[in-house]
């Protein structure tokens, strides 16, 4: 143990050689071990203690006690500066959220205003289009009462000037065979006419019956093949013009139908749901659904916000069904990736009556509104779009667990423009069937738990099949729908049951008797479509290809082989469904 002597020279030793840091360390050490070095506890306070026997430690505890004030007060400064600092910051953020919250008042305030302008002038064009185009009158029958259509005055016009030819028409017909009973003898053989022969008339009939003479018969029948010419002509500018006309008539009876369902929408006042997603104006109205274009005010952009409204009279387990249903397609949807699949953005609820679901938001219209105006499409933009589709579909297989869509039709196939030579997205999973390791097998495929929903004119014939278990399904259903979908671009119809309603599909098995698919000679498709077609729409799946060959089906390819290599599995697979495919049609 140290004696009094022995610390007090070593601590008068050390005292003199260490400053700074070294010194208040030191300090430290001396006030941890201070009953090892047997100090009094008044050894600790100067002003009580003997200045000669205990110096250094004194002025080691002097220098101890300064530091300690000093670091206590440059703390309590930092302190300070720091809470001033975060008071500084805090007011920032206030002030920055104020400012934000002014932007999107704003924000909102300038896209209602935008909106009613837009929504007025699409009320005034379409009371200017009444006129012209024509509108619904009500009309009673009986007790009841029905909408019946009314033309404007646009198509009236052109019904007149139809008229006006046809009745030209006929009064030109009726002189022509006239003029047949005015011809010469002898044509081609007939001698120069006389004086005395053109100035004949017949005693029984009068001038009528006059024989006219080869030259003046030639000259009649040009004046009235030239009237007949340009009659046709007349009438196919008229018919070019009222095909138009219904096109447009089309469009003007949507929005009409659309203008009534948003004023007897209960969201048209432009409400905020979710503090998050503007309402702007209706796009259109399903069963129990209504979709709106909307402002995402989080995210900045536009969206598609669909509103999910179940029936109130409904019973407590239909809601669940219901509800479960689309929680299911939203779980389903909410982790697809890809630019040619529409993205789901949010889920949520409104009241137990009605839920939410928010989509990118496209600006074109369906390809199916696209088909009713136009008819159909030529093969290069068919196929471009079925390019980009197969291109979903391969992206909807090689993600774990795999997915069926179930219901492609052209109603789920949105133009990104509105137009068939640009970008396509493929949307409503409602029904798609995921390919789980507990439901699907490589072999068999999975069952189909849902027979009887879709939509039967894109179905394939196992959908159909009844029996003692479910049928059996995979991929190919996707396929099948392709060939369907790419046969209505390209002929204006669909290849089965095309004037039917579902139910007579349903009850005259018409998907099921669709052994082979027939092509009229009208328009002209190339012989590798037709044959791409036949590779989708071939009859048992076990001879039909599935996605990852359709990706690889040589009519996709950027350029076509006259000849399919069988090297690869998927080229002899394709090589021998088109061989059998061909030979059915032959037969």
């Amino acid at each position: 143990m140290f004696v009094e002597k022995d610390a007090k020279f070593s601590c008068d030793w050390w005292y003199t050689f260490i400053t700074g840091s070294a010194k208040q360390s030191l300090i430290y050490g001396i006030w941890q071990h201070r009953a090892f070095l047997q100090l009094p506890k008044t050894d600790l306070h100067p002003a009580q203690t003997d200045p000669g026997r205990h110096g250094p430690f004194i002025e080691f505890f002097h220098v101890s006690e300064m530091l300690g004030n000093a670091a206590s007060e440059a703390a309590s400064q930092a302190n300070c500066d720091l809470r001033r600092q975060i008071d500084e910051q805090q007011k920032m953020l206030e002030k920055y959220k104020e400012r934000l919250n002014r932007c999107v008042t704003m924000s909102k305030k300038l896209l209602i205003e935008k909106s009613k302008q837009e929504k007025m002038a699409c009320r005034d064009k379409s009371m200017q289009d009444r006129l012209r185009l024509g509108h619904f009158t009500t009309v009673r029958h009986g007790a009841s009462f029905t909408e019946q259509w009314t033309d404007g005055y646009a198509f009236q016009n052109l019904i007149k000037q139809q008229e006006r030819i046809n009745s030209q028409r006929e009064e030109i017909e009726r002189q022509r065979k006239m003029l047949a009973k005015r011809k010469p003898p002898a044509m081609g053989q007939a001698p120069p006419a006389t004086n005395e022969q053109k100035q004949r008339k017949s005693k029984t009939n009068g001038a009528e019956n006059e024989t006219l003479t080869l030259a003046e018969y030639h000259e009649q029948e040009e004046i009235f093949k030239l009237r007949l010419g340009h009659l046709k002509k007349e009438e196919a500018e008229i018919q070019a013009e009222l095909e138009r006309l219904e096109r447009v008539r089309n469009l003007h009876i949507r929005e009409l139908k659309r203008i009534h369902n948003e004023d007897n929408s209960q969201f048209k006042d432009h409400p905020t749901l979710n503090d998050r997603y503007l309402l702007l104006h209706l796009l259109g109205r399903g069963g129990f659904s209504e979709v709106y274009k909307a402002f995402d005010l989080t995210e900045q952009r536009y969206v598609a916000v669909k509103i999910h409204q179940l029936n109130k009279n409904w019973r407590d387990e239909k809601k669940e069904n219901y509800h479960k249903h689309a929680c299911r397609e939203y779980r389903i949807h909410k982790e697809l990736d890809h630019p040619r699949i529409v993205k789901l953005y949010d889920y949520f609820s409104l009241d137990t009556d009605s839920f939410c679901t928010v989509l990118e938001y496209c600006e074109g219209n369906d390809l199916d509104f696209y088909l009713k105006q136009h008819k159909l499409m030529s093969e290069k933009e068919a196929r471009s779009i079925i390019m980009q589709i197969v291109n979903a579909l391969k992206y909807l297989n090689e993600i774990k667990p795999p997915i069926i869509h179930y219901d492609l039709k052209p109603g789920n196939i949105l133009l990104v423009n509105g137009t068939a030579c640009g970008e396509i997205k493929i949307t409503d999973f409602g029904l798609s069937k995921i390919m789980d390791d507990d439901s699907y097998n490589s072999v068999d495929g999975m069952e189909l738990t849902s027979q009887g929903a879709g939509t039967y004119w894109y179905l394939p014939p196992e959908c159909f099949v009844v029996g003692k278990e479910p049928p059996k399904i995979s991929n190919k259903v996707d396929v099948w729908s392709v060939g369907v979908i790419f046969y209505q671009c390209l002929y204006g119809r669909k290849p089965f049951g095309h004037n039917q309603s579902q139910q007579d599909i349903l009850q005259e098995n018409t998907i099921l008797k669709a052994t082979e698919v027939q092509f009229p000679p009208k328009p002209v498709v190339t012989p590798e479509a037709k044959a791409f077609i036949r590779r989708c729409l071939a009859y048992r799946k076990e001879d039909r290809i599935d996605v990852q060959q359709l990706a690889c089906d040589p009519y996709l390819l950027p350029h076509i082989r006259k000849s399919v290599s069988t090297s690869s599995p998927a080229g002899a697979a394709i090589a021998s469904t088109s061989g059998a495919s061909n030979n059915s049609s032959s037969n």
